[in-house]
C-alpha cells in the first residue's frame, strides 16, 4: 500500500512543478498543467466557490456568458502522425469546457500544436498539448506548456472556469475543487483511461487551450481537474504519442448542431 502512495505523491509533485496545466509544462504532465497548474499565467478567474448547486449555475451563466458551450455530445477526430484518434465530448456534464474545445477545433487552433509533455514513467501518467506557442517550429520547446488561448476579439488569452459535476447533481461546482466545495460525492467525469481533461495552474479558473490524455486511470486527480470527454478510438495511438509530435489536424465530425458560440 506505500509504493503506490509515494509514487502518486511524487507525480503530483511533479505536476504541480511542471504545471502550467494552463501554464505549461514541459514534457512533464501537465501544463497548463495536467494536474498542475499554469504559472505562465499568472492571472485568474478567480470566483468564489459557490454555496448550492443553484447558486452554481447562476454564476455560471452571469459570469461565463461570454463563454462558448456545448449542449449535449460531439466528436471530434483529432489526427496525430497520419493516425485518427476519435473523442467524444460531454457537453452534457462539461458545457462550458466541451464548449471550449470545440471553439478551438473549430478555429483551427489545435491544428500544427506540439503534445510537449508525455509522461509514462515511472508509470503511466499523461501526454498533454495544446499550447499555441508550439505551432511555431522556433519557439523554444522548453518554454511550451506557458501558453494558452489568445481571443482576436479581446486580444487577453480566454480562462475558462474550473467545472466539475459531481455525482447526483443538478449542476456543475464551479471555480472550485470539489474537495475546497465541501462536495463528497465523485465526479461523473472520471480519470479513467483515454479521459481528456483540461491541465491549468493552481487558480481553478485558468484553463484555456491545453488538455491532456489519461495513459491509466489516475484517480486522485478526480475532483480536481476538469474532465470534459474520452477517448472512444486511438488509445494505440496515443501511446505511442512522443514529446514534439504535433496533431495535423483536429475536427468535429458529429454533434456541431450542439454547439452555442458565442454571440
Amino acid at each position: 500500500m506505500q509504493m503506490p502512495i509515494k509514487i502518486q505523491r511524487w507525480l503530483f509533485s511533479i505536476l504541480i512543478i511542471g504545471a502550467l496545466f494552463v501554464a505549461g509544462c514541459g514534457s512533464s504532465p501537465v501544463a497548463n498543467s495536467t494536474p498542475t497548474s499554469n504559472p505562465a499565467s499568472g492571472e485568474n478567474i478567480s470566483l468564489s466557490p459557490s454555496p448550492s448547486a443553484a447558486a452554481a449555475a447562476v454564476a455560471a451563466s452571469s459570469q461565463f456568458s461570454n463563454l462558448p458551450r456545448l449542449e449535449g455530445k460531439a466528436t471530434v477526430v483529432m489526427t496525430v502522425k497520419g493516425s485518427p484518434i476519435t473523442i467524444e465530448l460531454d457537453g452534457t456534464n462539461a458545457p462550458i469546457t466541451a464548449g471550449n474545445f470545440v471553439d478551438l477545433v473549430q478555429k483551427g487552433v489545435y491544428d500544427g500544436l506540439v503534445f510537449h509533455r508525455v509522461v509514462r514513467e515511472p508509470q503511466p501518467f499523461v501526454v498533454q498539448g495544446g499550447d499555441p506557442q508550439g505551432k511555431d517550429p522556433k519557439f523554444p520547446t522548453a518554454r511550451l506548456g506557458t501558453g494558452g488561448f489568445i481571443d482576436p476579439k479581446t486580444t487577453v488569452e480566454r480562462r475558462i472556469p474550473l467545472e466539475i459535476k459531481a455525482q447526483g447533481a443538478a449542476n456543475p461546482t464551479y471555480s472550485a475543487t470539489l474537495q475546497e466545495a465541501g462536495v463528497k460525492e465523485k465526479p461523473v467525469l472520471m480519470h479513467t483511461r483515454g479521459a481528456v481533461a483540461m491541465a491549468r495552474s493552481q487558480s481553478p479558473d485558468s484553463a484555456s487551450s491545453q488538455f491532456y490524455f489519461t495513459l491509466t486511470d489516475v484517480p486522485f486527480l478526480d475532483g480536481s481537474y476538469a474532465v470534459f470527454g474520452y477517448v472512444k478510438q486511438g488509445m494505440d495511438v496515443i501511446d505511442k504519442i512522443e514529446a514534439g509530435d504535433r496533431i495535423d489536424k483536429a475536427t468535429v465530425t458529429q454533434g456541431l448542431e450542439n454547439f452555442k458560440p458565442v454571440q
